[in-house]
This record gives C-alpha cells, sequence and structure tokens, in this order.
C-alpha cells in the first residue's frame, strides 16, 4: 500500500491501480473510507472525530492531492504529503 501520510493514527494511501475517479484512502483502526479529491465526497465508515480530522488535512493538501493522483496514474512513486497537526 503506496503510504502518502500518517497522522493520529490514521493512514492515507493511494493505489497505483485504482480506477477513476480521483480519490485517496484513509484506514483508521478496522475502518476505511474513501475521499474523492474533485468533490470531497467520502465513501465508507469513519468515526466522526477521524472523519473530521481526514477532511482537515484533505482540505490543505489538495493541490498535492491532485499531484499525487497524477504520479499515480503514470505509475510512479508517490510524493509524501505532511500530516495534520
Amino acid at each position: 500500500m503506496p503510504i502518502i501520510s500518517r497522522f493520529l493514527g490514521i493512514v492515507i494511501a493511494m493505489y497505483w491501480d485504482d480506477h477513476s475517479p480521483s480519490r485517496f484512502h484513509a484506514k483508521y483502526s478496522s475502518y476505511e473510507i474513501t475521499v474523492n479529491i474533485h468533490t470531497g465526497v467520502v465513501a465508507g465508515r469513519f468515526p466522526k472525530r477521524e472523519l473530521r480530522h481526514v477532511l482537515e488535512w484533505y482540505d490543505i493538501h489538495k493541490e498535492e492531492l491532485f499531484e499525487d493522483w497524477e504520479l499515480c496514474r503514470r505509475q510512479e512513486a508517490q510524493k509524501p504529503i505532511g500530516p495534520l497537526e
């Protein structure tokens, strides 16, 4: 799993073989969601507090997420993205 960020027990990843729309995966304990990078639409289940953290991180790093998605599409290594602080 190509991990691009970790914070507060949350792991953020993008997969090279993922199909459109552009998205990233967030895992926390046994929970997992995907977040559409263009719209911010969330699919899956996540605890409310951790979901707020993921969406805050997403708002801060949206441009970097688009760059990593393009790298993923070309099957190149993504750049790490800083954690939520």
